[in-house]
């Protein structure tokens, strides 16, 4: 399979969240430290820029106009053309050591997205679903660092990655209410391929991982657990995937910088892309 190519030399500090908005025909993603949205138009090469102000942990498509935020202060309506944060609900306002990671929308439209300590402390983040109403729930309590998270083709297996665990997951999920039960491991992800972060789904239902410290990202089949194929990063902080594209058979892939600066990663925080045999699927965009 081919290997990436850098698109962006973003050089972002924390870069995740991408997803594409097939409407806009853009790509969306985040800069979690740096405190930025931005969004990345492929027939221009552009990528807007947007001040958050805030640690921002991911980013999705509105059906209504712009775009919905996790931050750091919860989640939040942006205004893409006023540049104006709403927050919605704030569900861990008393504890001021977590802050929002990934999260995606579900085929009903409602958006998920999970916490992590801020201080390293195990256990410390939730996962969360904010309705359509505004209304939040907490699904999953005691998670590591709140990753990935696809459903599947028949939309009723939820696929949710706690980073710390090292596997992917798989939830029993319901369409309707948005309920999940019978928690079970779907892909272990040997330790030396590096951590799994954030993930996507294909049109034939495989899943594919982003490896921190891994300089991968693999394509699985959730159901067997057998790996499928491996796209090759120039950098070792491999931290999301989505396709995008006209066809969407291109698949954006974000990347962060260490600490210091490190031989042989001078494209490290850069956004990367490769052209595949396969096809994505349209994001779910929030229904609020």
């Amino acid at each position: 399979m081919n290997d990436c190519e850098l698109v962006l030399d973003a050089r972002a500090q924390l870069g995740e969240g991408a997803i594409w908005d097939a409407g806009r025909q853009v790509l969306y993603w985040v800069d979690i430290t740096g405190q930025k949205l931005h969004e990345f138009n492929p027939a221009t090469r552009a990528n807007r820029t947007w001040e958050m102000g805030q640690l921002i942990g991911t980013v999705v498509a509105r059906r209504s106009g712009g775009v919905m935020v996790a931050v750091y202060d919860g989640f939040a309506a942006f205004n893409l053309d006023t540049a104006k944060l709403e927050i919605i609900a704030d569900p861990e306002a008393d504890l001021p050591d977590t802050r929002f990671n990934d999260g995606k929308c579900d085929p009903a439209g409602r958006f998920w997205a999970g916490t992590m300590s801020t201080k390293g402390v195990p256990g410390a983040g939730s996962l969360y679903v904010l309705d359509a109403d505004h209304s939040v729930r907490r699904m999953v309590t005691g998670v590591g660092t709140s990753n990935g998270i696809v459903w599947s083709l028949d939309q009723r297996t939820m696929y949710y990655i706690d980073t710390k665990l090292q596997r992917v997951d798989a939830f029993d999920y319901d369409l309707a209410t948005g309920n999940i039960g019978n928690r079970r491991v779907a892909v272990p992800i040997p330790a030396d391929q590096g951590r799994p972060d954030g993930m996507t789904l294909d049109a034939e239902g495989m899943i594919w991982v982003a490896h921190w410290e891994g300089w991968r990202v693999t394509r699985w089949n959730p159901v067997t657990a057998e790996l499928l194929a491996t796209i090759k990063v120039p950098v070792a902080r491999v931290t999301s995937c989505a396709f995008g594209g006209p066809q969407l058979d291109t698949l954006y892939i974000t990347t962060a910088r260490p600490a210091a600066d490190v031989p042989g990663q001078p494209q490290a925080g850069g956004l990367f892309a490769v052209q595949l045999g396969v096809r994505g699927l349209p994001a779910f965009e929030y229904a609020g």
